[in-house]
C-alpha cells in the first residue's frame, strides 16, 4: 500500500513560480478559514482536484462539503487542488515544478486518493492534463503500489465508461454519509499493509456506489456494446448512487473558505433541497439526485448565520436544481430577510422553474436585490414543452413574468434549448417571438420594455434519461436554428432582446462523449495529446484536434454524437446508478409518441 512521504514544495512555489505567474492569488492558498494540516502526520491524505481554475472551483459546493467533511477527520489531510491557467502550467513544465496542494504545496504525486470532482464531459482533457502535470502515468494499468488511488465522482461518475482506462474508482451520488466510510477501510487496510488491488476489491463488495472498472468484463459485438459484467460473485452487477437520507442534518462547512482571488459566485450559497419535484425528460440530475429531500427554514437560517459570521458575505444564494419548488419558500424568505435585511445582505434564489408558485415569488423576495430575474422555459411552445414534461401554459408564465415587472424587477434571463425531436421552424422563431413578448410586457407597468437575455443551448442527449436513447441533432440543423432566430429578431426589430448561443461544435463533443463506452478513452488521450484542454474556454476548445482524434482511432465525431440506441439494447451507462431502464422507457415512449 501507497506510504510515500509528501514532498513539501514551498521552496520552489515561492521562489520559482509565484513570483512569475499572472495570477498569484489563485496559487497561494492560506485563505480565511482554510483548513491546514501537516500531511506528514495524517494517516490517510487528499487531494481534492478541480479540473478548472482557481475562481470555477472555489464556487463548487459539493468541492467545499468534501474538503470540510474530511478536514473534520482527524486521521485525514484533505487538500484543495485546482487546473493552473495556461501561463503557469507553461512555467510549470518550464521549471519542473510538479502539481502541488494549495494548503501544504505538498507534490499531489504523494497523497493517497486524488480526488477528482468531474462535471461536464468537457472537462476530460484537462482532468488528464493534471494528472500528467502531477508526474502521474495518466492510465490506471500504468500506475503502481507507488502511485495514488485516482478517485472520479461528480456527475460524470454516472456515465463513467469513457474513463474508465484512467480513474482507478468512480464515487456514484452523494459523499457526505459513505464517503468516511470508504476513507476508514482505506486507513486500516494501508496499517495491515494491503495492496490497492485487494482494497479496491474490497471497497467494491462493501460499498454499491463504488464502481472498480478493472473489476468488469466488457463485450462487443462488432461496433455495438454487448455486455459489462462483474469479475467477482460478490461484485454488483448493477450499482446505486449513494444518498444521504438525513439532509436535514447533512453536513455543512460552517466557516466557508473566503478565496483571495473574486470566485464566480462569491457568497454564501446554502443547498435547501435536493432532488427535484420535476422530470423534464432532458436532465440527467433530475433523474439521478433522488429522492427530494428538503433542510428546514430554521435549520437554514442557522446556516445562513453561521457562514455570514465566518466569511462577512452580501449575498445569501439559495441553492437547489428547483428552488421555486421548496415547500416553505415564503416562510424562509420572511425568516432570512428579518435578520439579514437590517444587515445589507441580498437573497438569491436562482434556479427558478416555470410555474404557478412563480406568480408568487417576487411578493415573496421584496427584500431581494431586484435588477433580474432567471427564468428557466427551455421550449417556446406548448406542445414541446408537453413533450419534454415541463407543462407551464402561456398564461401563467406571462402572468409571472407580470408580478415580477410590478415587484420592480427590471430584466429578465431566459434559457431555452433547441433541437427536441419533432420541433419546427415555426418553434424556433416562437423563442424570439415569445421572448419579445415578455420584454414588451414591462410597458403595462411603467412604459418600457424589459432588457431579456435569451440564452440557447442545443440539445444534449444525456445519460439516464429518456433522450439517452435519441441521437443529437447534426451540427448543420442547429446552424440552420440559429440562423432562424437571428432573422426573426431582425423581423421584429426587437432590440430589447440579445440572443445568447452556445457553442455548437462544443454541444456535440458533449453529446459525442456522454453516451460513449469505454473505447471513448482512446480518443480522450488522443486528443489531450494533440493539445486539447480547458475545453470549456471557448479560447482553448479546438475542434480540430477532437475531430482529429476521432478519425485516428476509426470514429467520427458527428456520427458520434448522433447515434442513437434501441430501447433492450446494451447501453455503457445502464449498470451506474440511476433509474431502472423501464421507468425511463415510459418516458421515452411519450417522446416518440409526439
Amino acid at each position: 500500500m501507497f506510504r510515500k512521504t509528501p514532498d513539501i514544495l514551498k521552496s520552489q512555489v515561492e521562489n520559482k513560480f509565484l513570483p512569475f505567474v499572472r495570477r498569484p492569488a489563485c496559487y497561494i492558498g492560506g485563505e480565511i478559514n482554510q483548513i491546514q494540516k501537516a500531511p506528514a502526520d495524517c494517516d490517510v491524505r487528499v487531494a481534492l482536484c478541480f479540473p478548472d481554475v482557481y475562481e470555477i472551483g472555489m464556487s463548487h459546493t459539493g468541492l467545499a462539503i468534501v474538503y470540510d467533511l474530511l478536514n473534520q477527520m482527524p486521521a485525514v489531510a484533505a487538500e484543495r487542488v485546482f487546473a493552473p491557467w495556461l501561463d503557469a502550467e507553461e512555467l510549470m513544465r518550464e521549471k519542473a515544478i510538479p502539481l502541488f496542494s494549495l494548503e501544504s504545496r505538498a507534490a499531489v504525486r504523494d497523497f493517497d486518493f486524488i480526488g477528482f470532482s468531474l462535471t461536464n464531459e468537457l472537462c476530460y482533457t484537462t482532468f488528464l492534463n493534471m494528472m500528467d502535470l502531477a508526474g502521474l502515468p495518466i492510465r490506471a494499468d500504468q500506475r503502481t503500489e507507488d502511485h495514488p488511488l485516482v478517485v472520479v465522482g461528480g456527475q460524470i461518475a454516472n456515465c463513467a465508461e469513457p474513463l474508465t482506462d484512467f480513474a482507478d474508482l468512480f464515487f456514484l451520488g452523494q459523499a457526505e454519509e459513505v464517503l468516511p466510510a470508504v476513507i476508514e477501510l482505506y486507513r486500516q487496510c494501508k496499517q495491515e499493509n494491503v495492496s490497492k488491488k485487494d482494497f479496491l476489491l474490497a471497497a467494491a463488495k462493501k460499498f454499491n456506489c463504488l464502481y472498480v472498472p478493472s473489476l468488469y468484463e466488457v463485450k462487443y459485438n462488432g461496433p455495438a456494446l454487448e455486455s459489462i459484467t462483474p469479475k467477482y460473485p460478490d461484485i454488483p452487477a448493477r450499482l446505486e448512487n449513494a444518498v444521504v437520507d438525513d439532509f436535514e442534518n447533512a453536513p455543512v462547512p460552517q466557516k466557508p473558505i473566503v478565496p483571495f482571488a473574486e470566485a464566480v459566485h462569491d457568497r454564501i450559497s446554502i443547498e435547501i433541497m435536493r432532488g427535484c419535484p420535476g422530470r423534464c425528460r432532458f436532465c440527467q440530475a433530475s433523474f439521478c439526485r433522488r429522492p427530494i429531500r428538503y433542510r428546514s427554514p430554521d435549520k437554514i437560517l442557522e446556516i445562513a448565520k453561521q457562514q455570514y459570521a465566518a466569511t462577512g458575505y452580501d449575498t445569501i444564494s439559495l441553492l437547489s436544481l428547483s428552488t421555486a419548488d421548496y415547500p416553505h419558500l415564503e416562510t424562509l424568505i420572511d425568516k432570512l430577510s428579518a435578520y439579514f435585511t437590517p444587515l445589507h445582505v441580498g437573497i438569491s434564489v436562482p434556479s427558478l422553474r416555470v410555474q404557478q408558485q412563480l406568480k408568487l415569488l417576487p411578493k415573496m423576495v421584496a427584500g431581494v436585490r431586484k435588477s433580474g430575474m432567471t427564468i428557466a422555459i427551455e421550449a417556446a411552445s406548448m406542445k414541446l414543452r408537453e413533450m419534454i414534461n415541463k407543462p407551464i401554459s402561456d398564461e401563467d408564465l406571462l402572468a409571472a413574468i407580470r408580478t415580477a415587472y410590478e415587484a420592480g424587477f427590471q430584466k429578465i434571463k431566459l434559457y431555452f434549448m433547441a433541437g427536441f425531436p419533432g420541433e419546427t421552424d415555426d418553434d424556433l422563431r416562437r423563442i424570439v417571438d415569445l421572448s419579445y413578448q415578455i420584454a414588451q410586457l414591462r410597458k403595462e407597468t411603467c412604459g418600457r420594455p424589459a432588457a431579456v437575455n435569451a440564452a440557447v443551448s442545443w440539445l444534449v442527449p444525456k445519460p439516464h434519461t429518456p433522450f439517452g436513447w435519441l441521437g443529437q441533432q447534426s451540427r448543420q440543423y442547429f446552424e440552420h436554428a440559429r440562423r432562424l432566430m437571428i432573422d426573426r429578431k431582425k423581423e421584429l426589430n426587437a432590440r430589447c432582446i440579445s440572443l445568447k448561443f452556445h457553442n455548437i461544435e462544443c454541444s456535440a463533443l458533449e453529446s459525442a462523449l456522454a453516451r460513449g463506452d469505454r473505447r471513448l478513452g482512446r480518443v480522450i488521450e488522443s486528443a489531450w495529446r494533440g493539445g486539447a484542454k480547458f475545453d470549456l474556454w471557448d479560447e482553448c476548445f479546438r475542434l480540430d484536434i477532437w475531430q482529429k482524434a476521432f478519425a485516428d482511432n476509426g470514429l467520427d465525431l458527428d456520427a458520434c454524437a448522433q447515434q442513437a440506441y434501441t430501447p433492450g439494447q446494451p447501453i455503457p451507462w445502464s449498470h451506474l446508478g440511476g433509474p431502472k431502464e423501464n421507468y425511463l422507457l415510459d418516458h421515452w415512449g411519450n417522446i416518440t409518441s409526439q
